[in-house]
């Protein structure tokens, strides 16, 4: 199920590619979701995007 406001979407993705995601996402205590999307973030401001920062979560 997707985060209130989050769009969800449908990944097709090489076995090998996800496994590294996980891999990664692992060692930065991430989820591989949230792992995916830190990557995507990172690869628009690399090439001069600044996208909006995510949104925080409430408070428990």
């Amino acid at each position: 199920m997707a985060s209130p406001g989050k769009k969800s979407y449908p990944l097709r993705i090489d076995p090998v590619l996800w496994a590294e995601i996980e891999r990664l996402a692992a060692q930065e205590l991430r989820s591989a979701n949230a792992q995916v999307e830190f990557l995507l973030r990172e690869a628009l401001t690399r090439r001069g995007i600044k996208p909006l920062p995510p949104p925080k979560s409430p408070p428990a």
